[in-house]
């Protein structure tokens, strides 16, 4: 018998996502016909009061909420499939739905909080939405490829394993792109996840499916991987907070990729929530494990909320430099405005220091970690795609393709290219270290810049298929630097302008201006 085509594989994977959206009862409404392009006020008109106020709950309040006794598990979890089913028909952003297992948890534990007065752990009840690829066992487990589609979860994956212990419930899976290696989210199994703000642009990727989700409050939590910008281009795209922690802080056993053993640029699991106290929530819970203890090569390192890092002694002030731009590509007019509006709040805080940041060499940044990403020259990606003779999507052929740094390395070049990272990130450690302005009994630098406020992106969501410029975000990744995502501001047409005189700086920047003046003529909402 000839095996199915990827067309047909295709067909199943979305025909066994709607079968687990139809298990809901009552059924999730139908969403208008004639959609606006902003889609996130639907859920408010077609739910009830008592959805759409447990759905809009932020996650620190639903935990409270639960251990207090105030709502039930089961009520919170209903909530939020029927969010989440409508979320799909909006966006295209789950795979699927868990409403049997996830209704089954919420009972077991209403009836423990019943018995015993008290939650079960610090996420007592709590839904958790998971990127598709962070396995379940015997779940399926594609990472976007069609020909993947028949592979099961052989473990739940150890970051899984703890947040159910504290009590949480599963109950929502959410889309990828092809390869995972796309600031967007589209595959050739279930199709293109929109952005729940203006369905023409992209949610961002490769965590586009929770970007989508949460952005729609169909999860107020969710888990994400990062390895150039998957988490934080999701959450900067759908307003939402992200944190790409340092690497071997999260475990990340149990995950699926291809490259699974690369440590040229190590992947991580971060959090992206509608609140920063879940972000908050996410990292203390998952921390408080010890997963160093089951996963050796997590740093042993405790979730330090109980300390304090703004300034202590007298006159010392938080330093907050800032990157306006990589000197490769400039941003959009809304990126620069939201700087300047945090940059002016900042100025107003008497205990707060603004300055510049000179950014050092962020094209020879790109450079080297693009040279890294696809160390066997994309075999494994290219295999995994051809296997099931589904077509490649556009954004798997930039970054492969279109891609000069992408070669098949040899052990040499590998750790040319290794040793070319490491001393680059000896270069902006000392760039840092010299923001100093004293020296500790050791002579180590002190009183240097804390942090520093950079865009996530070159502009807001871009349009589909053209999220080609991860500067600004797979930087951090190669300095394996921890990156927080906020909200600050919406693209608004009336004052963002475009500079109809800008001349680009090269032919990266002069796409991303192109990208500035098609927003000028096109954007509405």
């Amino acid at each position: 018998m000839a095996a199915p085509s990827w067309e047909d594989v295709a067909a199943t994977a979305q025909k066994h996502r709607d079968a687990s959206i139809s298990l809901l009862d009552p059924p999730v409404p139908d969403v208008p016909q004639d959609l606006a392009k902003n889609v996130t006020d639907v859920p408010k008109r077609l739910l009830s009061a008592e959805e759409v106020f447990i759905t809009e709950t932020a996650p620190e309040t639903l935990v409270n909420y639960l251990a207090a006794g105030k709502l039930t598990s089961t009520a919170v979890i209903h909530a939020f499939l029927r969010r989440a089913g409508l979320a799909q028909k909006l966006t295209n952003c789950i795979t699927e739905l868990l409403p049997g297992e996830a209704l089954s948890r919420a009972k077991y534990l209403d009836e423990y909080y019943h018995k015993h007065k008290s939650p079960i752990g610090a996420l007592h009840g709590l839904p958790i939405s998971v990127k598709e690829h962070i396995g379940m066992k015997g779940k399926g487990l594609n990472g976007g490829f069609v020909s993947w589609w028949e592979r099961k979860g052989e473990i739940d994956s150890h970051v899984l394993k703890i947040l159910w212990r504290a009590g949480c419930v599963f109950y929502a899976r959410t889309t990828q792109p092809q390869t995972l290696m796309h600031l967007e989210t589209s595959n050739n199994l279930y199709g293109v996840t929109v952005n729940p703000y203006n369905r023409d642009l992209t949610p961002g990727g490769s965590s586009g499916g929770e970007g989508a989700l949460i952005g729609l409050r169909g999860s107020c939590l969710g888990i994400g991987s990062d390895i150039g910008g998957s988490v934080r281009s999701p959450s900067a795209n759908c307003g939402l907070y992200g944190l790409r922690p340092s690497s071997y802080r999260v475990p990340v056993e149990g995950c699926a990729a291809t490259m699974l053993g690369e440590e040229q640029v190590v992947p991580v699991i971060g959090p992206l929530s509608t609140s920063l106290e879940g972000v908050k929530l996410f990292m203390k819970t998952v921390l408080s494990a010890k997963p160093w203890l089951e996963e050796p090569s997590c740093l042993p390192m405790p979730w330090k909320d109980h300390e304090s890092h703004l300034p202590t002694s007298q006159g010392k002030k938080l330093r907050v430099a800032v990157l306006w731009s990589d000197e490769v590509v400039k941003p959009h007019p809304p990126i620069i405005r939201a700087l300047n509006e945090v940059v002016t709040a900042l100025q107003a805080l008497p205990e707060v220091e603004v300055t510049k940041w000179m950014p050092y060499k962020h094209d020879e940044a790109w450079e080297i970690i693009a040279s890294l990403y696809f160390a066997d020259g994309a075999r494994e990606e290219n295999e995994a795609i051809s296997a099931s003779g589904e077509p490649m999507r556009p954004l798997t052929r930039f970054i492969i393709h279109e891609n000069p740094y992408v070669k098949h390395l040899t052990v040499e070049e590998i750790w040319y290219w290794t040793s070319r990272r490491e001393r680059y990130r000896r270069d902006y450690a000392d760039i840092w270290n010299k923001t100093a302005r004293s020296t500790g009994p050791n002579g180590e630098p002190e009183d240097m810049v804390d942090v520093i406020l950079a865009p996530v992106g070159p502009g807001a969501a871009p349009p589909l298929d053209h999220a080609k410029y991860w500067g600004y975000t797979s930087q951090w990744n190669l300095l394996d630097y921890p990156a927080l995502v906020f909200p600050v501001s919406k693209v608004n047409p009336a004052i963002d302008r475009v500079d109809e005189g800008y001349e680009p700086m090269n032919e990266q920047d002069e796409f991303n201006f192109y990208l500035c003046k098609w927003f000028g003529r096109n954007f509405t909402f």
